[in-house]
């Protein structure tokens, strides 16, 4: 069954994969209920046991539509502990066209400190808590979607997409998936989403 923090901690890590464009629309905590309250159909769709008929019909798909704003003014307002210790301000921008970007302050010490650098290493050389960058294109069909990255930034210097995986990993990992996240394996749509199809400052979901 899919709850609603399993799902809203999908949208947040998106905001450590995603990330680039500067948010200027003020955000609100009306923008974040309504963020909420689809959130909350989402799930309940997700969690709905499918109606059996004599006759097999073709069910419409549900669609919901989140714009920017929602989904921002969410992790402002009403995330909370779904998003990770370490992360501050993440944002996420659809850009159009499958694109999407966003920003995140990063805690990088807690990275770096896991293991020892090497002089080759750029993560042996950023300390604190930087600002990081990215943007990408996100793919999705018949429940599964895809991620490819574009280019990443930590305080406007490009880093290798090695730097972002390992960051991904962190601060994606869990009980049940000590590794964490890989960009590049191709992810299960929770909440029985089909499909997510992303436009220009908004994204309509197909269940």
């Amino acid at each position: 069954m899919v709850s609603r923090s399993h799902l809203a901690a999908a949208l947040a890590t998106l905001a450590v994969i995603g990330a680039s464009v500067t948010l200027s629309a003020r955000l609100t905590k009306q923008e974040a209920d309504q963020f909420s309250a689809k959130l909350n159909r989402i799930v309940q769709t997700g969690n709905a046991k499918p109606v059996k008929t004599a006759k097999p019909v073709a069910a419409q798909p549900l669609t919901t539509q989140i714009t920017d704003n929602e989904l921002n003014a969410y992790f402002k307002y009403n995330a909370g502990a779904q998003i990770p210790v370490g992360i501050v301000d993440p944002t996420i921008n659809a850009l159009g066209d499958g694109r999407v970007g966003g920003r995140a302050v990063v805690d990088l010490d807690a990275v770096r400190k896991q293991k020892q650098r090497g002089w080759l290493d750029p993560l042996g050389y950023m300390t604190g808590r930087l600002p990081i960058t990215a943007t990408g294109r996100l793919a999705t069909k018949e429940g599964v979607g895809t991620f490819i990255l574009e280019s990443a930034e930590v305080s406007g210097v490009t880093i290798p997409k090695t730097v972002l995986q390992e960051l991904l990993s962190y601060y994606s990992r869990t009980r049940e998936d000590p590794d964490g996240i890989n960009m590049d394996d191709p992810f299960e749509l929770p909440a029985r989403i089909r499909e997510i199809r992303v436009g220009k400052a908004t994204a309509t979901i197909v269940q």
